[in-house]
C-alpha cells in the first residue's frame, strides 16, 4: 500500500500531496517531508505573485533549478553544464565572458598550486567564496551529539528551536 505525505501552505491554502512507496528509514521520511514542504512553499510563493511576467519568470527559474538538481543527482554533468550555460545566457552572460571567468579561475588555481606544492587537486585557495571549508570538522559551537536535522519539525518542515 502506498504512503502519502501532504503539505499545506497556510498563507495561500495550496496543498501538495506526494504518494508512493516510501523507504522505512525515518531520516528518508524526514527528507520527503522537508522536500515536499519546500516545494509547497515555493509553489505558493510563485502563485501568490500578482505580476504575470514576474510569476512566469519565477516558474522558469524554479523549473531550471529542479532540472539542474535532477541532472546532478543522476550524475549527468553534460546536462548540468548545458543547463547552467542556458541560465547564464538568459542572464545576458556571453560565451566570451564565461571563457574569461574560466581563464581567471584556472590562473588563480595554478597560482595557488605554485604557492602550495603539497595542495591536493580538490583543495581551494583561502578566500575563495566557496572554498576554505573542505576538511573542517564540525563547528566548535555545535555539539557533535546534537544534529539540527534530528530536531522535531514545525508545520513548515523546519526544525523547531
Amino acid at each position: 500500500m502506498p504512503n502519502q505525505y501532504a503539505s499545506r501552505d497556510a498563507r495561500t491554502g495550496l496543498e501538495v500531496q506526494v504518494t508512493g512507496d516510501f523507504p522505512e528509514d525515518p531520516d528518508d521520511r524526514v527528507r520527503i517531508a522537508r522536500t515536499t514542504n519546500l516545494f509547497t512553499r515555493l509553489m505558493s510563493t510563485i502563485l501568490a505573485t500578482e505580476n504575470d511576467t514576474e510569476r512566469r519568470e519565477r516558474f522558469r527559474a524554479i523549473e531550471t533549478q529542479l532540472e539542474v538538481a535532477d541532472a546532478l543527482i543522476r550524475g549527468d554533468f553534460d546536462e548540468v553544464q548545458s543547463l547552467m550555460r542556458q541560465t547564464l545566457h538568459a542572464m545576458g552572460i556571453t560565451d566570451e565572458q564565461l571563457a574569461d571567468v574560466e581563464r581567471q579561475l584556472r590562473e588563480q588555481f595554478e597560482a595557488f598550486r605554485n604557492m602550495n606544492p603539497d595542495a591536493l587537486p580538490g583543495d581551494l585557495p583561502p578566500g575563495f567564496p566557496w572554498g576554505g571549508l573542505s576538511g573542517l570538522g564540525p563547528s566548535e559551537d555545535t555539539p557533535d551529539d546534537e544534529d539540527e536535522d534530528d530536531r522535531p519539525l514545525d508545520d513548515r518542515g523546519l526544525p523547531r528551536s
